[in-house]
């Protein structure tokens, strides 16, 4: 189980941060940027949304066996990025369109570049939308095991560790329940870290005043 609990900690982290970074990115220059095919972007990584994991699964399996990346933490991170990114994204924009134009536009006006006005003024604003996808995005990865069973392989992470617990005929059940029980820490660490911002994160965005 400690290997496994490294492993894990391998896989999620870099797969909570990547996406994170990303979708910022991504979610500032929908809102407040102008730049040809905005508007259609944006719907295709709504689009994004509906795809099924399970769907994805065999294609980019091949693609990652032709170059060579199956096997690897690096092909789990890049996995767990495409599946959580148009998500991301989504509630990013919601939170970052949501701040007031006033505050960009008084930076603009200073002479701040576009990236100066993300770094120093929406960032340090989007704490809280940031916390609720880091949220959501550590658990399932942490709770994952079709991903990790496809491209990591033979390398344990918590989830495979407990379904090996159990048995080949399920008769220790005991040991399930206990390591399940262990596994469950780290998720609650980061929730009761995160969650004064959860709410706020999630709902930001989503009513405005006349």
């Amino acid at each position: 189980m400690a290997n496994a609990f490294v492993n894990s900690l391998l896989v999620t982290i870099p797969s909570v941060v990547i996406p994170i970074t990303i979708a910022a990115f991504a979610a500032y220059a929908f809102a407040w940027l102008e730049f040809p095919g905005r508007k259609f972007f944006f719907v295709v990584v709504v689009a994004l949304m509906v795809v099924p994991l399970q769907a994805a699964l065999v294609p980019l399996l091949r693609l990652y066996v032709g170059i060579d990346l199956n096997g690897t933490f690096l092909g789990v991170w890049l996995a767990h990025t495409g599946f959580g990114l148009p998500l991301a994204i989504f509630l990013f924009f919601g939170y970052i369109a949501s701040l007031p134009g006033e505050i960009i536009e008084s930076a603009h006006v200073d002479g701040a570049s576009p990236m100066t006005t993300f770094t120093q003024l929406v960032l340090p604003l989007s704490v809280p939308v940031i916390a609720s996808f880091a949220i959501f995005q550590f658990l399932w990865v942490w709770n994952d095991l079709l991903v990790a069973l496809v491209f990591l392989g033979g390398e344990p992470v918590v989830t495979s560790a407990l379904a090996n617990l159990v048995g080949d005929r399920g008769q220790d059940w005991h040991l399930l329940t206990a390591g399940a029980f262990v596994s469950m820490v780290v998720p609650l660490v980061v929730f009761f870290s995160l969650q004064r911002y959860f709410v706020r994160g999630l709902l930001a965005g989503s009513v405005k005043g006349g």
